[in-house]
């Protein structure tokens, strides 16, 4: 006799009559807390769901990524300062995701999800498991969590998260950069670390929308997110709540498969399939589920893909660079018909002029301090206006890689010839690669 062999996609013939293998207490319990808790966090905390818009996320409001936060920000800020006695009101021209007002959010789940797991389990304790409503938690844990792998590993793999240093940043001492800032930038000094970075996230988001690879996905997300939540934690970067919660959700997914995964690779015991509960009984359904699951991946993924590419190409090392990008040293300084010589104890006159972005400069003083400023540059008519401290009009006249500005800064006539230093020739970004090194080079 021949045995046909079980499609992975469908449940045991008589799957509905077979007999719930009981959970223990401990067990129902701990999936109560987690339905809940993880499941209003998905909902709530706004980028998550954000992910699921696809290609509609870029025609979408500028702030649409917050409406959830917007909507409660009236009752968690009551919280705050009535629970805790801070003002933990959303500030939506942040890209913190530590705001005051999210842990107090996050206190609010807590505290939901503690009483609705002690009233469930009064109200349901005659229950013996979960078995759907698990396979169904799974697939919403799945689908949220490889959402967010894919939105933060395209902007990586497209290298936007963390851009390349900007020519202000290459003038500013070490020592005063924040830990945040030291991190940012030793990632986006190297784009192909970066780019396998996002790599490895994006491949752990896809692997998670297949049933089948669910199990690898989770063990991948779980390690990329247990990394950035370590740097995190130890750089400082307002993402903790977040980084922290996807490694929880990588977790949540592992759990089931922890026997199996211990008997093969610490136990060295024979392991059983890993396998993802069946959502429904007859396996066409089961089958179309799994298609479904992949077309959301799919969307996903061209959404996350769009933004990460509009994103390289309108601000990222993709966009346009100013006409007088680069970093200018001023080697004479006019002011009144007289040459100001160049002391550190001078802080009017200027040390170097440096342009980032389109309309984006900073003024560096004798003393070394940065000073952003606002630029307006007219290529046609060959002039430049600062607005900022110190701001000032000027016309210009370059040659290769001298500059010079004519023009009136505080109300003074000042005249300044100032030379280009080319960033993409610091040591930083030629140093280049190499196999073969007689001795480390540490400059």
């Amino acid at each position: 006799m021949h045995t046909a062999q079980s499609d992975p996609a469908s449940p045991p013939a008589n799957a509905e009559d077979a007999p719930v293998p009981p959970w223990r207490p401990a067990t129902r319990v701990a999936f109560r807390f987690c339905f809940v808790y993880f499941g209003l966090f998905c909902l709530l905390f706004a980028q998550i769901t954000f992910a699921f818009a696809g290609i509609l996320a870029t025609l979408l409001p500028d702030r649409a990524v917050l409406w959830q936060l917007v909507l409660l920000d009236p009752a968690l800020s009551w919280v705050g300062r009535t629970v805790f006695g801070v003002d933990a009101q959303l500030r939506p021209d942040s890209g913190s995701g530590d705001q005051a007002v999210i842990w107090v959010l996050v206190f609010c789940l807590l505290v939901v999800a503690v009483l609705a797991t002690a009233v469930w389990s009064v109200a349901d304790r005659r229950r013996v498991g979960y078995p759907r409503l698990h396979a169904w938690f799974l697939v919403f844990v799945r689908l949220c969590l490889g959402g967010q792998m894919l939105f933060y590993g395209m902007a990586k793999l497209i290298p936007t998260q963390m851009p390349a240093p900007a020519p202000s940043a290459l003038l500013q001492p070490y020592g005063e950069f924040s830990p945040a800032s030291v991190l940012w930038l030793q990632v986006g000094s190297s784009y192909p670390y970066e780019m396998l970075l996002g790599g490895v996230e994006v491949l752990g988001g896809l692997l998670l929308f297949l049933p089948r690879t669910a199990t690898l996905g989770a063990l991948l997300s779980a390690a990329s997110m247990a990394q950035v939540f370590l740097l995190n934690m130890t750089f400082d970067v307002p993402v903790k709540i977040l980084s922290f919660h996807l490694l929880a959700l990588s977790l949540v997914l592992l759990a089931p498969q922890l026997q199996r995964l211990a008997n093969l690779l610490v136990l060295q015991r024979p392991a059983a399939p890993a396998t993802q509960p069946p959502l429904f009984a007859s396996a066409r359904a089961n089958r179309i589920a799994v298609a479904v699951q992949v077309l959301v991946g799919i969307w996903i993924l061209v959404g996350t893909t769009s933004i990460s590419w509009d994103a390289w190409r309108s601000y990222g090392g993709g966009s346009a660079k100013p006409e007088l990008y680069g970093i200018w040293t001023v080697s004479e300084y006019v002011r009144d018909g007289a040459v100001v010589p160049p002391l550190t104890t001078d802080d009017t006159r200027w040390q170097r002029l440096v342009f980032d972005a389109p309309e984006v400069a900073a003024v560096q003083k004798m003393d070394g301090t940065l000073q952003p400023v606002q630029a307006a540059v007219d290529v046609a008519d060959r002039t430049l206006r600062l607005d900022g401290d110190p701001s000032g009009t000027f016309t210009f006249t370059r040659a290769g890689d001298e500059l010079q500005l004519v023009g009136t800064v505080a109300d003074q006539p000042v005249t300044m010839t100032l030379q280009r230093t080319d960033p993409d020739g610091l040591p930083l970004f030629n140093r280049g690669f190499h196999w073969v090194q007689e001795y480390p080079y540490f400059r």
